[in-house]
């Protein structure tokens, strides 16, 4: 996820174009309801026709996607512009990438779950809460009765630079086994989305593993956002080499312009042919967020560069996982936005929407957008 500062202008780009204790009765299956692709985004469409499918019942399972790796507490300071020792105070908010893509999701109408381990403690319970609440399924959610469930502590500096502190020597999400892997709930989907941080220990990293090749082995799409956090692994080459031992597998990624400079070792993310380096031969779409200046999408066939809306600012955490949430909720329910690039453009405008009204409230959970709000702002965008 780029960095932002006063003025958000957010865009993706897209491809080339336990033995825990799980509490039952915090489980909610997915949400029946699943968002229609878009097909044209004008002042018109948003008006009209082009959206007439929001709300209608949707019963297939296949629109269902699963988001796989940690769900933790960040807290957010209540003053921008501090360094975390500076803050006066902090801000409570649910997160966790994957944990912000399955919300997102929800909230836009469509059909997510969660798969990951929180502690068996009261923040723990409030996040299975948090999912619950949102409409996203946590049949996989595992609870750990012997460790914390993770916090980070989060804040944008006034050199435009983010600082984190994460508490978590081993936290819960660090200790998900294979074993307890709902993998039923795996393969009903049509896309596994998932991040790097879950590849950083063990035994996490084997799940990580399991889960994405049981997805593969029953043909879903997965969508890799590497969510680059250097802090938690033990070195640089450690990270690089960790987020790229699972790059070949993926058929959607969603990188920054940092994370591509980190991943090619400082070489220019701006330049075609260093972008094109990270085109592996069976990725379908590669998306490059690129801050204020919008973002580049490629696939096999086209490429192309979508811009961004321009928000003032207050905390852009989750902004990136909004534009993920809002294009595989696009995705989930019509995968030729993969090969058509005038519906992908359409979906992007509508994930750079979703980014660009998280960044407006403090939080990531707590501030993606619904369905109705990111049409709001479209149409005052096209008004």
């Amino acid at each position: 996820m780029a960095l932002y500062s006063a003025a958000f202008c957010f865009s993706g780009v897209v491809s080339l174009p336990r033995n825990s204790v799980c509490f039952s009765q915090r489980t909610v299956r997915a949400s029946a309801f699943s968002c229609p692709p878009l097909s044209s985004i004008s002042r018109s469409n948003v008006q009209g026709k082009a959206f007439a499918g929001d709300g209608l019942l949707d019963t297939k399972e296949s629109s269902l996607v699963v988001c796989f790796g940690e769900m933790l507490i960040d807290f957010v300071p209540t003053t921008n512009g501090l360094s975390l020792a500076e803050a006066p105070a902090f801000k409570k908010a649910a997160g966790g990438a994957p944990a912000n893509v399955a919300v997102g999701i929800a909230r836009l109408g469509g059909s997510s779950a969660f798969i990951g381990k929180v502690g068996e403690d009261e923040f723990g319970y409030m996040l299975a809460d948090i999912l619950k609440e949102n409409n996203v399924n946590s049949e996989g959610m595992r609870f750990d009765p012997g460790a914390r469930t993770a916090l980070a502590f989060v804040t944008l500096r006034s050199d435009g630079e983010r600082e984190f502190m994460f508490y978590r020597n081993p936290s819960a999400d660090m200790l998900l086994q294979e074993a307890e892997l709902d993998f039923d709930l795996i393969r009903k989907a049509k896309i596994l989305h998932y991040g790097s941080i879950s590849l950083i220990t063990e035994p996490c990293k084997s799940a990580h593993i399991a889960a994405a090749k049981a997805a593969k082995d029953a043909g879903l799409v997965l969508s890799y956002d590497p969510n680059l956090r250097l802090p938690l692994w033990p070195s640089a080459k450690s990270a690089r080499e960790g987020i790229l031992s699972i790059w070949e597998t993926a058929d959607v990624i969603k990188v920054s312009e940092e994370e591509i400079s980190f991943l090619t070792e400082g070489e220019d993310p701006y330049d075609e042919n260093v972008v094109r380096k990270l085109y592996h031969p069976n990725l379908k779409l590669l998306l490059v967020t690129e801050g204020p200046d919008g973002c580049r999408y490629y696939t096999k066939e086209f490429s192309g560069r979508v811009k961004g809306m321009k928000v003032d600012a207050v905390d852009t955490t989750g902004a990136g996982d909004a534009f993920v949430a809002g294009i595989l909720s696009q995705l989930a329910v019509d995968l030729s936005l993969l090969q058509e690039e005038g519906k992908l453009r359409d979906a992007l405008l509508f994930a750079n929407a979703c980014g660009a009204l998280t960044v407006t409230e403090r939080g990531a959970i707590p501030a993606l957008p619904t369905r109705e709000a990111v049409l709001n702002v479209m149409l005052k965008s096209v008004a």
